[in-house]
């Protein structure tokens, strides 16, 4: 069987791309175009399509769509509170999901959480690479037989950092946060150690290969990020991009669907720059942001500096949002946080869409318009990002109302019956609204 951007490269639409097409509302031979063009892909792996997967499109064509990454930490693992993590970030509406898994049982809790999970599902193989060993101690057949492992299992997605090169390592000197990938900084450390260039580099035909085989799409990852503003848009994070932008071409050629990742943490007046600069470096490859994070000085409301770049990102070009929680930069997520986190992200993702002009995206904002406007609250609540908060929110609201008044069904009970614009405008539309047989 081929893979996604093989077939449509033959002119053939797949069942997949009639699904997403279908889903979201756009020609099918149009989404055909764009996957052959390498600017749109379909995670699918050809395993994970047979138990449980629902295929989704990520590219400009399409809506935004964002990601939530969930995983053990090698100081706190339990299945349990991931498969918890998984459901939060369903519930709230992750269009993706990564496992970063560092630590317990690697391949059990993939397992569990892929026979969980109908979104696509990605990893970052080079964890479980290192797993029971050093970093020194990988070659060349461990990640592969990792790479093979993961994707018999079904994994739809694949971070793989084989951009950062050994010449690039001495631009981070000038850095302040240095290298804050984790994957990054594994590889930089093997390049040091053993004064050759990235095993993933060197390699990258043979991971090409096993992922075509199972139509793995490959996500290039930027393991020279800024982890700070001050690192923002520098030599290192470009001379990076340059080589993923040649890795996209050749991982095309080879028949693999490809997104790009890219930063981190950048200053609003750079996002636009950013973003352009992906797009040309990477022949309008899928773009996936984390974040970016917009200012440093936040931690424990992270979800929101991410939100605010996450906009701009998505408006200038970006197809794809990795989450941020409240607790980055502080400790690993709860489910509470996954759901804070894809809650904050979605809310960026259609701002840009609506933005952007995308077809439909503004249509929901108008009917909840007119339910707020009729004080309609059962639509309003439901056609919500967040139908659970608001309501919870509203139900609060009209539990405390004075004892003697009214029900809060017909004015807002933030301003009370009296001062309510609402109901107030409901009586002057009514007053205004021309008498019948009377010509205006």
């Amino acid at each position: 069987m081929a893979t996604q951007l093989q077939i449509a490269r033959t002119g053939t639409i797949s069942d997949e791309v009639r699904f997403v097409a279908k889903k979201e509302s756009v020609d099918a031979d149009l989404l055909r175009a764009e996957i052959a063009a390498g600017r749109l892909v379909i995670p699918a792996n050809k395993l994970h399509l047979k138990s449980n997967l629902k295929a989704a499109g990520i590219g400009r064509l399409l809506a935004t769509k964002v990601n939530a990454n969930i995983g053990t930490s090698s100081v706190s693992s339990s299945i349990e509170a991931e498969i918890e993590k998984l459901q939060a970030a369903l519930d709230a509406g992750a269009d993706t999901v990564m496992d970063l898994s560092t630590g317990g049982d690697l391949d059990g809790i993939r397992k569990q959480l892929l026979s969980r999970c109908p979104v696509p599902f990605g990893t970052v193989p080079i964890y479980q690479v290192i797993e029971g060993r050093d970093v020194e101690e990988i070659d060349w057949q461990i990640i592969l037989e990792v790479i093979e492992k993961q994707a018999k299992h079904g994994v739809d997605f694949f971070t793989i950092h084989a951009g950062v090169l050994k010449e690039h390592l001495p631009l981070l000197e000038s850095r302040v946060a240095g290298i804050v990938s984790r994957g990054g900084a594994l590889l930089a450390k093997w390049m040091l150690y053993h004064n050759k260039q990235n095993p993933l580099y060197e390699m990258f035909e043979d991971l090409c290969s096993i992922m075509v085989e199972y139509d793995v799409c490959l996500s290039l990852g930027d393991g020279l990020r800024p982890g700070c503003l001050a690192d923002a848009t520098d030599q290192a994070q470009i001379a990076e991009l340059n080589t993923i932008g040649e890795l996209t071409e050749r991982a095309q050629e080879a028949g693999c669907q490809v997104m790009v990742e890219g930063p981190g943490h950048v200053p609003f007046d750079q996002i636009q720059y950013n973003m352009e600069i992906a797009q040309e470096i990477c022949h309008g490859a899928p773009f996936y942001v984390l974040g970016p994070v917009v200012t440093d000085i936040a931690p424990g409301y992270d979800h929101i500096t991410s939100a605010i770049g996450g906009t701009a990102a998505a408006f200038y070009g970006a197809s794809f949002l990795c989450y941020v929680t409240p607790r980055e930069h502080l400790g690993l997520p709860k489910a509470t946080d996954v759901r804070a986190g894809v809650i904050a992200t979605k809310i960026a993702a259609h701002a840009a869409d609506v933005a952007r002009g995308l077809k439909g995206a503004a249509e929901r904002d108008r009917k909840l318009s007119v339910a707020r406007t009729n004080l309609d609250w059962r639509t309003h609540l439901a056609e919500s990002l967040d139908p659970e908060t608001a309501e919870a929110m509203h139900t609060e609201a009209c539990n405390e109302i004075r004892q003697g008044e009214s029900p809060a069904d017909d004015y807002c009970t933030m301003c009370g019956r009296k001062w309510c614009s609402v109901r107030i405008n409901k009586e002057i539309r009514q007053a205004i609204k021309p008498k019948k047989g009377t010509q205006v």
